[in-house]
């Protein structure tokens, strides 16, 4: 199969379980690397949704991993200062080799979000114009060359170094299902990777984006499609229905109902999920990665089974 398969460690799960121990985050990274996933990932938040640092923990997971492409799912960039980024993910991007996937967002709406976001002294309401500077930004200092930057922040002469293993940086992947951010991901960046919907509405709008590049004079063949699905697998539906309601609802503090609405989720047997998953790849992913909620050993080795055999 030519979809790559991707594992998200549980950093937020960890947290909120109060065992924020990084070694066994490590292992789990080890191990899905032995079992054949194609790369590691690692969400991102500061107070809204409590969670190991990425780029730190990615950084660990390099130095213990050789193959595995390491992604950030999400990372949101406007929580940052963009020089600091761009020297953190280029000396990421060396570290690993050349194997960093930069996916971004913007965050959704939520009172907790907006706190985090005032608690970093950045203003919401700007968050996209911000991010979108930021990323332009970070592109232009991984070039290596002298910066002049007269925007939002101030770069006078600028140099960094190191510059990226690969040459113009990691690729960006954004996570968005808005129409506007579908353009944006077909304008400006290498690859689309949202959290849902059900597969067909997956289709419709990688279509939309193709389309959006080719109208804006770019190859769609560069741009990847991915997708990020919750997954819990038991031979009982009622059960892991009710495991993944439950690990939602803790996890954002939203009803499980509204949430499944917006995100792609799995709850059954390993059959259906086999199936399920594959639907996504029939409507253009090149990229799934997953997130179990719960039991990630006995989930690592099922998905392997019905997705990496």
């Amino acid at each position: 199969m030519g979809t790559k398969v991707g594992y998200l460690l549980p950093t937020r799960e960890r947290i909120m379980e109060g065992r924020p121990e990084g070694r066994p985050l490590l292992e789990l990274a080890g191990r899905a690397e032995t079992l054949g996933y194609d790369s590691l990932w690692v969400g991102d938040s500061l107070l809204a949704r409590p969670r190991h640092e990425p780029l730190t923990l990615l950084s660990a997971v390099a130095g213990c991993t050789e193959r595995a492409a390491l992604g950030t799912a999400v990372l949101l960039p406007v929580l940052r200062n963009p020089v600091v980024l761009a020297h953190q993910v280029a000396t990421l991007d060396q570290v690993s080799a050349g194997r960093v996937i930069l996916g971004v967002g913007i965050a959704a709406d939520t009172p907790g979000i907006r706190a985090e976001f005032t608690a970093a002294g950045v203003p919401y309401e700007k968050r996209v114009g911000r991010m979108m500077e930021q990323l332009r930004l970070c592109r232009v200092l991984w070039s290596g060359e002298p910066v002049d930057w007269d925007g939002r922040w101030k770069v006078e002469g600028g140099v960094l170094g190191p510059t990226p293993y690969r040459k113009g940086g990691p690729p960006l992947w954004i996570g968005t299902l808005a129409p506007a951010g579908l353009e944006r991901a077909a304008r400006h960046f290498d690859g689309w990777f949202p959290t849902g919907p059900d597969a067909a509405g997956y289709g419709e709008r990688w279509q939309t984006v193709r389309a959006a590049a080719r109208a804006a004079g770019r190859d769609p063949e560069s741009l990847t499609a991915a997708v990020y699905l919750t997954v819990f697998l038991d031979d009982d539906a009622s059960r892991a229905d009710a495991v993944v309601n439950d690990y939602l609802e803790r996890y954002y503090g939203a009803p499980a109902a509204v949430l499944r609405r917006r995100q792609a989720v799995y709850a059954g047997p390993g059959g259906g999920f086999g199936e399920w998953a594959r639907g996504y790849i029939a409507a253009g992913a090149a990229h799934i990665v997953l997130r179990f909620a719960g039991d990630h050993e006995r989930h690592l080795e099922l998905a392997r089974q019905f997705l990496l055999d």
